[in-house]
């Protein structure tokens, strides 16, 4: 099943938007490049060489146990939240937040379909993709996408960024765990510990699965020796 992008921009102020489209669009000319993994702490403590992508019902029971008590956005990394509908639809909490730029993983027409109209008369940057909250849904097309506008918002003058999906545990979660992999060095196991310290994420299997997928493309890639992506 295939899915839409939608980038839109709108800013506050002319020097915030010039450094974050200078910097967006540096991280995008270096296409493939994937980071090493700094640690791999795992279900069990284990080495970092023998670290293995653990298998989906290990992962499924990590993520189901000691879950945190979940409102509607939570902090998940700094200054990285994970949000549902209700917080993407709260003007007035996102100017509290100081929310500069918002990632809609459930936008569109059938979904929510807010887009940059919607946030006219607020300082922040829209980021938009279509995804369906299916298994099927290949959510992996957007992982290095996403992640690369994350860290360059994170990394922008007062970057506060909100992900958010319908319920804020499956599509957005997937992608702040994506950014986590891609961009913060850390393996499938050790980015969902550091998200389910602040919120109680569940991605579905099909989205888990993907995740194995790049969890295991980087530690081949680490193997072979490629330079970290550097942000």
């Amino acid at each position: 099943m295939g899915g839409r992008m939608k980038l839109y921009k709108r800013g506050g102020g002319v020097f915030s938007i010039l450094y974050f489209r200078m910097a967006f669009n540096s991280l995008c000319k270096d296409d493939l490049l994937r980071p090493r993994i700094r640690s791999a702490l795992s279900l069990t403590p284990r080495s970092q060489s023998s670290y293995q992508t653990p298998p989906l019902t290990e992962l499924q029971r990590l993520l189901w146990t000691h879950k945190p008590s979940t409102g509607h956005v939570n902090e998940v990394w700094p200054n990285l939240y994970v949000g549902d509908l209700y917080t993407a639809r709260d003007k007035e909490q996102l100017r509290r937040m100081g929310i500069t730029h918002i990632v809609n993983a459930a936008a569109g027409r059938f979904h929510i379909d807010t887009g940059a109209k919607f946030y006219r008369d607020l300082p922040v940057d829209y980021y938009g993709i279509e995804a369906d909250d299916d298994p099927n849904f290949d959510l992996s097309i957007y992982f290095y996408q996403a992640a690369r506008y994350i860290r360059a918002a994170l990394n922008s003058p007062r970057g506060r960024v909100l992900v958010h999906c319908a319920m804020g545990i499956s599509r957005s979660a997937t992608l702040v765990l994506a950014f986590l992999m891609i961009c913060e060095n850390k393996t499938l196991v050790d980015a969902i510990q550091a998200v389910c310290k602040h919120r109680g994420v569940c991605p579905n299997s099909g989205f888990l699965k993907q995740l194995q997928e790049l969890d295991m493309r980087l530690a081949r890639e680490k193997g072979r020796g490629i330079d970290p992506l550097r942000l």
